[in-house]
């Protein structure tokens, strides 16, 4: 067999359905390979767009997903995905193409050095120069990117090295190592809980999907903790629950941040911390946290980089997640009512009030009618940008849900993450929300949801800002807007011209009614929004800003 026939027989293995790409000469003999492979192949219409399509797709199933890119601009326009995948910790496999191997090492066209390049993003960076090799790599590639914190792996291929031949034999896939815990780390935990008044659990992106869920809502259960949820990980736990404590992420507001910080143990399960998941290092503080901090997670890099952690664990969060489950507690009155506070709290905050702005729709409304009629087991992506504020504020999400976001804020994930989904998992709607700037970004592959008849639904906040830029800019520089205003195209048109059904809502419109025309249609829909600029966020509005 060749190299190139090698990868697929690897990836089959490893029970890789699809792969995202823009072709390239690069890597000519591998799409020549996948053509008699079950492995579909998506034609997408930007590297970004391949990349953030495998990033959602390792969100949603929780295994590697693969994108091929071609040598050079292929590679620097596909990088963003390296970037969030790093970020996000998701599994994400490259396959880029390069340069032969006479011509490497001598500034041929379209070289890049990847190991230099991507080597502060990416897991592991490997360039094959002895096809014979190639197997090997692939595998351990699949296994690294899901091993401790998931994350990006990159495989570079001189295009000649595809056609070597690489002998009979296609590598079984290597088992993921996973860290144990021990029944005393159990017991340690327990004492801990039992001797605080106020803990409170910091549930992370480890413990996405049903597995996850279902140990955290057992957990919580049983030992009576309030919940809160970091940063675009809403779905891990159920928002209606008495126990839920909110979100954390940008924009909570300052009474929802005196609450938490009554807390007197911090239980971070499944989360690495970092500045978003912990408030910008106030919950914990750094590096001496006010309260007691448990942490427990796949792999001990994090654990105690910027919090001193009274217990720091190596290990399956869900499982130690399972066996604490097994010793419920009658809990004290203190207890309970600081859940209830909590929660009261967190139940006020979740109401939607609009501010009925004159300038347009707030699409804050718009949002809240989604979230009522669309099915209980919608997948939501969010782009970067004002606009998913009401998702992570107003959507009142449970398990059922699956949201997916770039946690790393990348403008342009929207789109191309709810073409993914509506591809991965036909069986669930698919609901992009993205502003006029990211839809101007990654929006075209809306063309790739129509080529392979996935049924997405994209909401287009259109208010003509760059609105997140905007805050910031009103906060700092009063009355002085630079270089955050857009014209816009007509994007009924524009949604038009590729063959999806297009409902616009402009003020003074039946919202409810232009949201069930657009989620009934059964196919791919764009609702378009002439939104509010007055209405800037969920949390604030311009004029509030000054």
């Amino acid at each position: 067999m060749r190299a190139a026939d090698v990868i697929v027989g690897c990836l089959e293995a490893h029970g890789v359905k699809r792969v995202y790409c823009v072709p390239g000469e690069s890597y000519l003999a591998l799409l020549d390979a996948l053509f008699d492979s079950p492995i579909e192949i998506i034609v997408c219409r930007h590297e970004s767009g391949a990349g953030f399509m495998a990033v959602a797709e390792a969100k949603l199933t929780g295994k590697p997903a693969v994108f091929l890119v071609s040598r050079g601009p292929g590679a620097t326009n596909g990088s963003i995905a390296i970037h969030v995948a790093e970020q996000d910790a998701v599994p994400v496999l490259l396959i880029v193409g390069q340069v032969s191997r006479e011509e490497r090492g001598r500034g041929a066209f379209q070289e890049i050095d990847y190991g230099q390049f991507f080597g502060g993003m990416a897991k592991g960076v490997f360039e094959v120069f002895e096809g014979h090799k190639i197997g090997e790599i692939v595998s351990r590639s699949l296994r690294l990117a899901c091993e401790g914190t998931p994350g990006p792996v990159i495989i570079s291929l001189p295009e000649d090295v595809l056609s070597d031949a690489a002998g009979e034999v296609v590598p079984a896939p290597i088992p993921v190592a996973v860290a144990h815990h021990s029944a005393g780390d159990i017991a340690r935990i327990l004492a801990l809980i039992d001797a605080a008044e106020k803990p409170i659990v910091v549930a992370g992106a480890v413990l996405r999907g049903a597995k996850g869920a279902a140990a955290l809502a057992q957990f919580a259960e049983a030992l009576r903790v309030p919940v809160a949820v970091t940063w675009k990980n809403q779905d891990i736990f159920d928002n209606a629950s008495p126990l839920y404590a909110g979100h954390l992420g940008f924009g909570n507001p300052p009474k929802h941040r005196q609450v938490l910080a009554s807390a007197d143990l911090i239980i971070a399960v499944g989360t690495r911390l970092g500045d978003v998941a912990s408030l910008n290092y106030t919950f914990p503080s750094a590096t001496e946290p006010k309260q007691k901090l448990i942490h427990i997670y796949t792999d001990g890099e994090p654990i105690g980089k910027v919090f001193r952690a009274d217990f720091g664990l190596v290990a399956d969060p869900i499982a130690v997640l399972s066996e604490l489950a097994l010793n419920p507690k009658v809990v004290s009155s203190a207890r309970e009512s600081w859940r209830s506070s909590i929660n009261d709290f967190v139940k006020g905050f979740q109401i939607f009030e609009s501010p009925e702005p004159e300038d347009g729709v707030d699409f804050g409304r718009v949002v809240v009618s989604i979230a009522a009629q669309a099915p209980p087991n919608a997948i939501i992506t969010t782009d970067a940008g004002n606009m998913s504020t009401w998702v992570h504020r107003h959507w009142i999400m449970t398990p059922r849900n699956t949201l997916l976001g770039a946690i790393a804020g990348a403008m342009g994930f929207g789109v191309p993450a709810a073409v993914s989904a509506g591809l991965a998992d036909d069986t669930r709607m698919a609901i992009a929300f993205v502003g006029d700037g990211g839809a101007l970004m990654t929006g075209q592959e809306l063309a790739t949801a129509m080529q392979y008849g996935a049924k997405t639904k994209i909401v287009i906040s259109d208010n003509g800002i760059y609105g997140t830029i905007r805050t910031y800019q009103a906060r700092l520089y009063p009355n002085r807007v630079s270089g955050t205003d857009l014209a816009n195209p007509d994007f009924t048109a524009w949604s038009k011209s590729f063959g999806a059904l297009v409902v616009s809502i402009a003020l003074g419109d039946d919202v409810d009614a232009k949201v069930k025309e657009f989620l009934s249609h059964d196919g791919a829909a764009v609702l378009h929004v002439k939104s509010s600029k007055e209405a800037l966020s969920a949390f604030t509005t311009l004029s509030a800003l000054g």
